[in-house]
């Protein structure tokens, strides 16, 4: 048997490695790919992690916003109709408004306390 029949004659399509080495030649390759994949994956996570985040603060709005609305709602809103009047829009929104304030006030001054206990 010539080494043409044994089929290794085409080492170099396979990055010039004999049949019997190619296991072994595989394997630091995958070992390569799988640290390559391990740094990749660190960065895709931070940035998963990160978009996770933001989602989280988007719901947390969001939450907040229903929660003002259903609590105004009920102080403002006498009578369900198919339009609110003057009087109903201006109490939701000055409702809503005095929530928000609120809101960043409390925000801020926890904010000021953490920044006072860290240094």
């Amino acid at each position: 048997m010539n080494r043409k029949s044994r089929g290794w004659v085409n080492r170099k399509s396979r990055g010039g490695v004999h049949p019997s080495r190619m296991r072994k030649h595989g394997c630091r390759k995958v070992r390569s790919l799988r640290r390559t994949m391990a740094d990749l994956g660190e960065a895709d996570e931070a940035e998963l992690q990160r978009l996770v985040a933001a989602e989280q603060q988007k719901a947390q709005f969001t939450a907040q916003v229903h929660h003002f609305m259903e609590l105004c709602w009920d102080k403002c809103v006498e009578k369900p109709g198919n339009r609110l009047d003057s009087r109903t829009e201006n109490c939701l929104s000055s409702c809503v408004d005095r929530f928000i304030d609120t809101t960043l006030a409390i925000t801020s001054r926890f904010a000021q306390i953490v920044q006072k206990g860290g240094q």
